[in-house]
């Protein structure tokens, strides 16, 4: 059955096993680690800016690329769901190139993918994306940019690599975490979609630690 567009935006984790169960409560969670938001975060948003990143409002084509769903859960080190949590992710297209002003390269601009977009943690603290397999930067690891804002707490920046990925080894950004564990937590599995047009699917859960939560936001 063919999953519009609208039922995406509307429904977070319907029809995917990735975010349909919520983890059980643990006490010994990981913090998600902290990077950089980098230079190419949308110096101003795009109209469309929903969770599907591979169709644009009143454009025909579709995103070039591997269609990727990427859901989670965000927590907090207790294991408690966050709910109503706005999350943003932005993200080169399957050219390479960022659609960000600054983005020089002489790569194509794909028309027909957002490039970035946000949604809202559901009360269970699920969220889902619909976006396209991230590609090589120059310097950079394939990766998505994830950025979580709300009133309660201090804006997390973050950023999903892509198993297997051989610029994972040198990327300086992933690098720089020194811990294997926190930088393995960053990671993530593709596999191939269980349903709908998506050909790969990808869990990222997301911790939000206490050092986040008891600041106030700026």
């Amino acid at each position: 059955m063919h999953v519009t567009r609208r039922r995406l935006v509307g429904v977070l984790g319907g029809g995917t096993a990735l975010a349909c169960t919520s983890p059980a409560l643990t006490a010994d969670l990981l913090a998600t680690p902290r990077q950089t938001r980098g230079p190419f975060y949308p110096l101003e948003l795009p109209l469309d800016q929903d969770n599907d990143l591979t169709v644009v409002a009143g454009n025909a084509d579709t995103a070039k690329g591997q269609v990727l769903d990427v859901a989670g859960t965000l927590r907090d080190e207790r294991g408690v769901p966050l709910s109503g949590v706005r999350i943003e992710i932005w993200q080169v297209n399957a050219f390479g190139r960022y659609h960000h002003p600054h983005d020089s390269q002489n790569k194509p601009w794909d028309p027909g993918f957002q490039g970035f977009g946000h949604t809202l943690t559901d009360e269970q603290g699920r969220y889902r994306f619909r976006t396209v397999r991230p590609v090589a930067y120059p310097g950079r690891a394939p990766h998505i940019h994830f950025s979580l804002g709300d009133r309660r707490f201090e804006t997390l920046y973050t950023q999903m690599y892509i198993a297997g990925a051989p610029e994972n080894a040198d990327d300086f950004l992933l690098r720089r975490i020194a811990s294997r564990r926190a930088r393995d937590s960053l990671i993530v599995e593709l596999v191939p979609a269980s349903a709908g047009p998506a050909s790969l699917q990808g869990r990222f859960d997301i911790v939000l630690g206490q050092t986040v939560l008891s600041r106030e936001p700026g």
